[in-house]
């Protein structure tokens, strides 16, 4: 069988390792948050968010259309991209999933300090930021990822430049 890379038509050979992966979640601080409407159109916004225990959280007021939509329908995505932080070659991670809508105390007393210390923040401390958050309309999201799909531009490039050098 010739496993030499002949063209890009398949390039789920192209994806993130899982150290690659973690490594990602945990620098990138910025997500695309893509839910459907009640007519099943995909919507898609910038978020904030955080990386812990298998999860992405995030959190916006609940008057916001995506927390009415999710409520409806808890199917969503999340796209995280390596723009912005120091990746050497382009990286993605996109995650199909179910959000989980929390306005507990408990959820709340973990997620709004460790956020602040996370999200880029206007607030001068993220003390301050917490203020900000603690409010009686805030939900947080938790996304509990069903499928994944990555990619490595690296892995890509290497194979792409072994492929064309052995020509």
């Amino acid at each position: 069988m010739n496993d030499k890379v002949e063209n890009y038509d398949d390039v789920t050979m192209y994806g993130l390792s899982n150290q690659k992966m973690e490594k990602l979640l945990l620098e990138q601080n910025e997500l695309t948050f893509i839910w459907a409407n009640k007519q099943g159109h995909p919507l898609g916004v910038t978020m904030s968010y955080i990386w812990r225990n298998g999860r992405i959280w995030c959190t916006a007021t609940e008057q916001r259309a995506r927390m009415k939509a999710l409520a409806r329908d808890p199917r969503c995505s999340v796209v995280i991209s390596s723009a912005g932080v120091d990746a050497e070659i382009s990286q993605s991670i996109t995650f199909k999933g179910t959000a989980n809508l929390h306005k507990d105390q408990e959820t709340k007393d973990w997620f709004y300090p460790d956020f602040a210390r996370h999200a880029n923040s206007p607030a001068p401390t993220p003390e301050a930021f917490v203020e900000f958050l603690d409010t009686p309309m805030r939900i947080i999201i938790e996304v509990v990822p069903e499928k994944t799909i990555s990619f490595d531009g690296g892995v890509m490039q290497n194979a792409t430049t072994e492929a064309l050098s052995a020509d």
